[in-house]
């Protein structure tokens, strides 16, 4: 894994177009987040509720990407 970013737990609190999110993270904070080529190539929904794991970029805390549902 690259040293720039990071790992985070959150919810889906709400979806917004492009395939873009709202996440809750174990800390409260509010960030958006896409999904990953991975879980968009597989065709794995993710939905209000959810539960997933984030990676957060060091340079821009307010972004992250959904690599896992949880």
């Amino acid at each position: 894994m690259n040293n720039n970013v990071f790992e985070m737990e959150g919810v889906v609190i709400n979806t917004m177009p492009n395939a873009t999110f709202k996440v809750k993270l174990e800390n409260g904070f509010l960030i958006n987040s896409y999904i990953s080529g991975k879980i968009r190539k597989n065709f794995i929904k993710i939905m209000i509720g959810d539960r997933v794991k984030i990676l957060i970029s060091y340079y821009d805390l307010t972004k992250g990407r959904i690599i896992h549902r949880l």
